[in-house]
């Protein structure tokens, strides 16, 4: 009596013959259909004999070949390698202020805020960097019994007092931010970033493919989505795109979208509704106002520049005494509206709602006087600040 394993032997045999016998690829998978009566073995396909080793090397420099092309072409567009503003980001400077920075000086606002206020010139003046923590939405501190210092928060009305928030979720990301989240960041914006400029996500290759023109379905309006503005460094200070100032085309195309919002459309709010949320942002704000000045906070409002159709735009749907006028009234709390001031006003926008990037350096030293001399007294603590830090003599 043949034992179980010689009985198994002979099928496996049995098959191999047939499979010499009848497959004439010998790299071929069969199935039971193919092979009839035979019991079906685990498939065995070897590697083929090949020039492994040149065929990695092609591969490698053909990629190579593709990511060079890919970066430089974008880099003779203007793109230049800069830090991708996410919440990742946005995180490391808000963890500042629990390692120890609660008396700082936070900016909190929209891209206004953070495109035209440059953080090298605050601290030239200042003799301490701000923490930059804009995002579109308003103060994300009012709970934070961390933070003391003082607060610059910017009124950009069409977001500010809409209640609209694209990127709500920072705060949230920050709060349950992960160990790997943390790493990933740290390697993205040291090992990549700084050296790559298609890394910008507005230039990665899904972006630019989604951004092609497909056939649009009937009856659905699709607004054009922002493209890339600024530029932007490790800790977070940034400013406007060179290329959408000295670039006609670009800039047509920068303003083309913004121009989308001005008309009107089925999705926007009935006048009502506009002024109803109004209303809520307003007293949104004077609770989280009245929350920071019980802890000492100095908060002070600013109105960032804006002109041309932009400006028509925002004074239509948020008239000044309604909205502007009504928040410092509702908060108790000090503004500056760059309407109020001359030194404020003539510089240039190329598309209406941002400073090129040597004015937003002269608008960031001319604000900071005003608010030295009118409100915080910032030259009096930057003094003092000083003066702890020279060693005795």
């Amino acid at each position: 009596m043949h034992s179980s394993t010689s009985s198994s032997d002979a099928r496996h045999d049995a098959a191999d013959e047939y499979l010499r016998q009848s497959a004439p690829d010998r790299y071929a998978r069969q199935t039971a259909a193919d092979r009839p009566g035979v019991a079906q073995p685990v498939p065995v396909r070897p590697v083929p004999v090949q020039p492994w080793g040149r065929i990695l090397l092609g591969a490698v420099l053909l990629l190579a070949l593709l990511v060079t092309g890919w970066e430089e072409y974008w880099r003779a567009y203007g793109v230049r390698p800069s830090i991708t503003n996410n919440f990742g980001l946005w995180a490391i400077q808000r963890r500042r202020i629990d390692a120890g920075e609660g008396d700082a000086t936070v900016l909190a606002g929209a891209s206004r805020l953070y495109f035209d206020m440059q953080l090298h010139v605050w601290e030239r003046m200042a003799g301490r960097r701000p923490i930059q923590l804009s995002f579109e939405g308003t103060s994300p501190l009012a709970a934070d019994p961390q933070f003391t210092g003082r607060l610059l928060i910017a009124v950009e009305p069409d977001l500010f007092f809409s209640g609209y928030e694209y990127r709500g979720g920072a705060i949230r990301y920050a709060r349950k931010e992960s160990p790997s989240q943390r790493t990933g960041q740290w390697l993205s914006m040291h090992l990549i970033e700084p050296y790559l400029a298609f890394d910008d996500p507005d230039y990665s290759l899904q972006t630019v493919l989604a951004r092609q023109r497909w056939p649009a379905r009937p009856g659905l309006h699709s607004f054009t989505r922002v493209r890339k503005l600024a530029e932007t460094e490790a800790d977070r200070n940034s400013h406007l795109w060179d290329k959408v100032d000295i670039d006609p085309k670009y800039r047509a195309l920068a303003r083309s979208i913004w121009a989308e919002e001005f008309v009107p459309s089925e999705d926007d709010p009935s006048p009502a509704e506009a002024m109803k949320s109004e209303k809520e942002q307003i007293e949104r704000s004077a609770k989280a106002v009245a929350r920071l000045r019980a802890r000492g906070v100095k908060v002070l409002f600013v109105r960032m520049p804006s002109t041309g159709p932009f400006l028509e735009f925002e004074d239509r749907m948020h008239p000044r005494a309604r909205s502007w006028d009504a928040l410092l009234s509702a908060t108790r709390a000090p503004g500056i509206h760059f309407e109020d001031y001359p030194e404020l006003q003539g510089y240039n926008l190329p598309e209406w709602s941002h400073l090129a990037r040597a004015d937003a350096e002269r608008f960031t030293a001319a604000l900071y006087r005003i608010i030295e001399r009118d409100f915080w007294g910032l030259k009096t603590v930057a003094s003092a600040v000083q003066s702890n830090a020279e060693p005795a003599r």
